[in-house]
């Protein structure tokens, strides 16, 4: 925001309403995800609280969305869905917008925290330690037999959000992952989170939000070497598209 009057509006309304709004949706999310899937079943209360927690974020940022390519999300079949990373605001727009049930991996200390951390746990998400390959490798065999009947997978490949807004190398880490839970990828690209909240800023201005879902991968390299090509080959159907 350009206009010095604007952004003193703006910043009046992410103090008085972003930042409060948010963190009782949050909690709220929270409680019920922990709740509903202590009770019940997490594939229906570790998904919907979290998409209308999501879909309510992007609204109160005042985010326009879009969202093309559903059409290539076969129902009944599970992926691993492999985007780009521009902004905290991606975790919302696929929560919120990609339709299907699906599990997050997250770095373990978030297992702890208060909230978001147990309803995390409740709802089935993985939690891995990034610095031991081998016992993350490990608790995604273990888990393997959850991602049947549309259940998924999300990772970002790049491993942390872009600092210039540029698409960066893809780490083999996330690829490992496709091909312990042996399942088709389906690339995707976010546009606009860079814009909206980039990685050095703690609110978000107002934008368009845009998800484009590509047709399925198949991922079965025959060696490291052909691993590395069909990777790169990944990032760049996600770069072009």
């Amino acid at each position: 925001m350009k206009n010095p009057v604007l952004k003193l509006l703006w910043l009046v309304y992410i103090i008085c309403v972003w930042y409060p709004l948010g963190i009782i949706a949050t909690i709220l999310c929270a409680v019920t995800t922990w709740v509903g899937c202590t009770l019940g079943s997490d594939r229906v209360w570790g998904f919907y609280p979290g998409m209308i927690w999501s879909r309510f974020m992007c609204i109160l940022a005042w985010c326009r969305v879009s969202v093309k390519g559903l059409e290539n999300i076969r129902k009944g079949q599970s992926y691993v869905f492999a985007s780009n990373h521009t902004s905290i605001y991606d975790v919302f727009l696929i929560y919120g917008y990609i339709g299907v049930p699906f599990k997050w991996i997250m770095k373990k200390e978030i297992e702890t925290w208060p909230f978001i951390g147990w309803a995390c746990k409740a709802a089935g998400f993985l939690f891995i330690n990034r610095q031991k390959g081998r016992e993350a490798f490990n608790t995604l065999q273990a888990a393997k037999g959850v991602f049947t009947g549309g259940v998924s997978l999300v990772v970002f490949p790049e491993g942390t959000r872009t600092r210039d807004g540029e698409i960066a190398k893809f780490k083999r880490g996330a690829f490992e992952i496709a091909k312990a839970v042996e399942l088709p990828i389906i690339p995707m690209r976010i546009d606009g989170g860079f814009q909206v909240m980039p990685h050095d800023k703690f609110y978000p201005i107002p934008g368009r939000l845009h998800l484009t879902i590509l047709p399925e991968v198949e991922f079965h390299p025959v060696d490291h070497d052909d691993e590395i090509v069909q990777i790169e080959k990944i990032r760049e159907l996600i770069v072009n598209s």
